[in-house]
């Protein structure tokens, strides 16, 4: 008779152990576990993209209501753009920007770093939030396998330097001015009457420092954020390169979105887009330079920017005019 109890106990619980992990199958189902979104940065906060990129994370993180943990690392998860595009076209990491170095990522993009080629902001606001936008996310999810969220920018590109005010491209010479690694930073610097010295950027401020170069460029809120005043005395509004860039997703893991999601994303995207845009822009004029970086102890002018333009037209255009042919005229006749 114990037997008999005993076996019928032991079916009881079996019986118990089958209904609690129908259950807990059934819950699982209804409320699966969240989906992880990295998000890979170059740098950290207080830098423009890194604030909007965080902001991104955050806010898709906290309106997915559990169905997406989206995580944003700036300066720590990897420490290379070229690095942190590899991971995201490979799938490693689901979402990353190539910093200064979307041309090189995406060759595609080379021809907006032609001097003066974008006029303005609102230019360029027209071209990437419009066709030419769109023309790119069609390529790139072709060539690249990586689905565009938004384009943003580092702002126009001013020359810094311990010389000398540059107020026309006559002061440029004889100064030796940092470079980006690309053909056309240095074909904008040598073109506009300058010495190009190609370096990484890790390599700017000992160098400054030493003499090794007399300056660079960056765009204002680089100037600030990257506290260029400690090493150099003068900032010149060239507006002389704009610096466009990019945050892309994993086209696979894109599509293994369900369409909400997406949306989401997408929405959220233009949000963080704006941020960005907006922290950028909005010192990128003489007078908050001004303010902002002579209380620091630099002196800013405004300098002869017609007299640049017309040196680039004449020596810098023709080469990237043939080199971009077909992207050139829906830039230039972009409204």
């Amino acid at each position: 008779m114990r037997g008999l109890l005993r076996g019928f106990a032991a079916v009881t619980l079996i019986a118990a152990v089958a209904v609690a992990g129908s259950v807990s199958s059934v819950s699982s189902q209804a409320k699966p576990a969240a989906k992880k979104l990295d998000i890979a940065y170059l740098l950290a906060p207080p830098e423009s993209g890194a604030t909007g990129l965080k902001f991104m994370a955050e806010e898709v993180t906290k309106r997915s209501n559990g169905a997406i943990n989206m995580a944003f690392h700036g300066g720590t998860l990897l420490n290379k753009e070229l690095e942190i595009m590899d991971a995201v076209k490979s799938g490693n990491v689901a979402i990353g920007c190539p910093s200064g170095a979307a041309s090189t990522v995406f060759p595609e993009m080379g021809v907006f770093l032609t001097p003066y080629l974008v006029r303005d902001y609102q230019h360029a606001y027209a071209m990437f939030n419009g066709q030419i936008g769109r023309d790119l996310d069609e390529t790139f999810q072709k060539k690249y396998k990586v689905k565009v969220l938004f384009f943003f920018d580092y702002g126009f590109r001013h020359f810094w330097n311990s010389k000398r005010p540059i107020n026309s491209p006559a002061d440029l010479k004889g100064l030796k001015m940092r470079v980006q690694q690309g053909r056309v930073f240095a074909d904008t610097v040598n073109g506009l009457g300058a010495s190009a010295v190609p370096m990484p950027f890790g390599e700017v401020i000992p160098a400054a420092q030493q003499g090794v170069i007399d300056g660079a460029d960056l765009p204002i809120v680089n100037i600030n954020a990257l506290k260029i005043y400690e090493v150099s005395k003068f900032t010149s509004m060239t507006y002389h390169n704009y610096g466009p860039s990019v945050v892309v997703m994993n086209l696979d893991i894109w599509k293994g979105l369900p369409a909400d999601q997406q949306k989401l994303i997408q929405d959220v995207s233009m949000e963080a887009q704006k941020k960005i845009r907006e922290a950028t822009e909005s010192v990128d004029n003489f007078a908050k330079a001004k303010e902002i970086l002579e209380a620091k102890g630099m002196k800013v002018n405004q300098a002869d920017v017609p007299s640049f333009r017309k040196l680039a037209e004449e020596k810098i255009w023709p080469q990237y005019k043939q080199q971009y042919a077909e992207m050139w005229d829906k830039i230039v006749n972009t409204k």
